[in-house]
């Protein structure tokens, strides 16, 4: 028993480096970011914000409308269901609201990676403009090994279904609140972020800011990262963890 919890914390902070990891690759190419992180990406860059801290503000206001959203939903579930069942939904709303709490110090700590890796490499595009990681051949390598990274560090952290990072917890709350598939409820808050993104770049840069092929590519590789990878270590990750007796 032991031995499966520690495999399951190790593969969930596994994940969560993997992740941090490709996500700033992804920022450092130039070619534009994943939806999720867009807006953060592009007030930092604007107002020369500390990455990591903007994605921290970020991500408790996800957790903020994360906690309304999930109240108001436990409100009319008692309203419809009557008294018989107002404990039971107040107690299970208790845990609710605690599992989005516990999203706040994990997003201090995901950011804290951001920021390591952010010191650690370096704008392609900027410092090496005459190599081949600066080139855009290069960068597009860079951008599809980001895209991978993030994909792969996203399935980890998911499969071992600790704590949600915040950007995956507010799309399935969301989908809670509107009856609508995560899919669905995914794509409509990746478009969401997008536009914002591209008005704050447009009104106050004038230009577009890390809203790129990048951006589309993000879209569509890493959901197939995930599935790609589920399809190959999900099963053997599942047994050492001890997820599939869960």
């Amino acid at each position: 028993m032991q031995k499966t919890y520690f495999y399951r914390g190790l593969f969930y902070l596994m994940g969560l480096l993997i992740l941090a990891l490709g996500i700033t690759l992804n920022t450092k190419t130039g070619l534009g970011v994943s939806p999720i992180i867009s807006v953060s990406f592009s007030i930092s860059t604007i107002w020369h914000f500390n990455f990591g801290n903007t994605t921290l503000v970020l991500y408790a206001l996800f957790v903020v409308v994360e906690m309304i959203l999930h109240t108001i939903r436990s409100l009319h579930a008692r309203q419809s269901e009557g008294l018989p069942l107002e404990h039971a939904n107040h107690m299970n709303l208790k845990l609710v609201l605690f599992m989005d709490i516990l999203q706040f110090p994990l997003s201090l700590i995901f950011t804290r990676f951001l920021n390591i890796f952010s010191g650690m490499i370096p704008d392609l595009w900027t410092t090496y403009p005459d190599s081949f990681a600066g080139s855009f051949p290069g960068r597009i390598l860079f951008l599809i090994i980001a895209i991978i990274l993030t994909g792969v560090g996203a399935a980890m952290s998911l499969n071992m279904r600790i704590i949600p990072n915040p950007g995956d917890g507010i799309v399935q709350a969301i989908s809670d609140f509107i009856h609508k598939s995560v899919g669905f409820t995914k794509n409509c808050f990746d478009l969401f972020n997008i536009c914002l993104t591209i008005s704050v770049g447009l009104i106050f840069a004038h230009h577009l800011v890390g809203i790129g092929i990048g951006t589309v590519l993000a879209v569509i590789g890493v959901g197939r990262a995930i599935a790609a990878f589920n399809h190959f270590f999900k099963q053997p990750m599942a047994v050492l963890s001890g997820m599939n007796e869960s």
